[in-house]
């Protein structure tokens, strides 16, 4: 059986430096079986840049429709109770 290739000293994906027996780039994950190329096959997805950063919030916390079901829900409530008392 074949020995693999050591890794390059740079990643051609992402140019990261590989240490000589790693397996895989620690950094982008290129490997010996994808033959450690310059395209990954997660290029053409369209993610997004910067995956650490938080989904944005809503200006006053709550959406409007949970508001509206709020109210909604309040006002069965006040009417069930008031006709309950007659």
């Amino acid at each position: 059986m074949a020995r693999p290739l050591p890794p390059p000293d740079e990643c051609a994906n992402c140019g990261a430096a590989i240490p000589r027996n790693a397996r895989a780039c620690p950094e982008c994950g290129a490997d010996e079986r994808t033959g450690w190329r310059e395209t990954s096959l997660y290029d053409g997805l369209d993610l997004p840049e910067d995956a650490d950063e938080p989904a944005p919030r809503h200006e006053n916390g709550l959406p409007w429709y949970w508001i509206g079901a709020f109210i909604l829900v309040l006002a069965i409530l006040i009417l069930g109770a008031l006709g309950l008392r007659s």
